[in-house]
């Protein structure tokens, strides 16, 4: 169904990579790796606004009596106050309180969607599932074969929307949504770009994301491919299944303490993570790394000879490269106005900075 938007896409300048075995046995949707037009996409995120197809993530849908029950026993977040049209992140973790992914549900009259991460639903339906149990009034659907999902970015994302008749979504709470009818498009609109940066999420069914792609970068927004994409969410320490969520790391080191609600009661992991709170033992801290030279993942870093951390993420930009790392919480400062240390890795000097998308206490 989306290959009508990828001949639309191609014919607008995107270059797609081949698509592992993996990727390919789990009807993986390749998305474009870029238009030819990194450098104004990345300023159309920044003054205009950029259109990111996001049709490759994973979309859920939980239905039947018990859905709002079941996820707030199953993620991180509260959801069994949570009314139709409201939103929130949520992490999936196991019984240690490790992290698996990090999803938004969005909460409709009949059901849950939720976005994943990409090639990551079957993993997580799969999950889901053996926590179902006979008396469980639990439904769960892959929507990702038959719907798309596009993001705009930007600070004119707002006068887009209000020009496709969707003004009232503007100022509202992050992961508030509502279904509109764009251009003879029916599209649930989303608040939230999936990064930091102000835009929107939408998401339609597969035979109309053609038109609404067309739509949408018909009134101005720019395409925006996976490598953009990547930059931003690695400059913006939006961490990601197998860099920064794995078995290794709790949702606390990750920095995504917005997604956790520390009195809702019990749920899978609760026990670790409310320990962990409790007692301050968070050990080790996501943070952002500059370096002039490009480093193997997984690189080591020190500081005065003594490995604190290690390197999950790294990609170029204008300044150099950027990257994501794990750093033990006793390097790092006591204080948030002291300067982080200069640290090495693999031997090269690298700054430690501040990421926008996590934050290291609870809010």
């Amino acid at each position: 169904m989306m290959q009508a938007l990828r001949e639309l896409q191609q014919a607008m300048g995107a270059h797609f990579a081949t698509p592992k075995d993996s990727e390919a046995n789990n009807n993986f949707v390749q998305p474009p790796v870029s238009f030819g037009n990194d450098a104004a996409a990345i300023a159309a995120t920044q003054h205009a606004v950029a259109i990111c197809d996001r049709s490759h993530w994973g979309r859920i849908q939980i239905t039947d009596a018990d859905r709002l029950s079941f996820l707030h026993n199953q993620t991180t977040h509260s959801f069994n106050l949570r009314q139709p049209g409201q939103g929130c992140d949520t992490v999936f973790v196991t019984s240690t309180g490790r992290t698996i992914d990090l999803a938004t549900a969005y909460i409709t009259e009949d059901s849950v969607v939720l976005l994943v991460s990409p090639n990551r639903s079957t993993y997580l339906l799969q999950w889901m599932d053996r926590f179902i149990f006979f008396a469980d009034k639990v439904v769960l659907q892959d929507l990702t074969p038959t719907t798309g999902a596009f993001s705009l970015l930007g600070p004119k994302s707002h006068a887009l929307l209000e020009q496709l008749g969707a003004a009232n979504m503007i100022g509202k709470p992050y992961a508030t949504h509502a279904l509109f009818d764009l251009h003879g498009v029916s599209t649930r609109v989303a608040v939230g770009s999936g990064l930091v940066t102000e835009g929107y999420t939408l998401m339609t069914q597969a035979e109309q994301a053609v038109d609404l792609w067309r739509s949408l970068c018909g009134l101005g927004a720019v395409p925006l491919g996976e490598t953009v994409w990547e930059r931003l969410r690695i400059e913006q320490g939006r961490p990601v299944p197998e860099h920064e969520l794995t078995e290794d790391y709790n949702p606390l080191e990750a920095g995504l303490w917005h997604t956790i609600s520390l009195n809702k009661g019990c749920y899978i992991g609760q026990e670790t993570i409310a320990r962990l709170h409790t007692y301050k033992g968070v050990k080790q801290q996501l943070w952002g790394v500059r370096l002039e030279v490009p480093v193997e993942l997984g690189s080591v870093i020190t500081l005065d000879d003594e490995k604190i951390g290690k390197l999950t993420s790294l990609t170029s930009n204008d300044q150099g490269y950027v990257g994501l790392a794990y750093i033990r919480t006793k390097a790092l400062p006591s204080e948030p106005e002291q300067p982080p240390p200069t640290v090495q890795i693999a031997g090269n000097p690298a700054e430690l900075v501040a990421l926008p998308f996590v934050s290291h206490t609870y809010l």
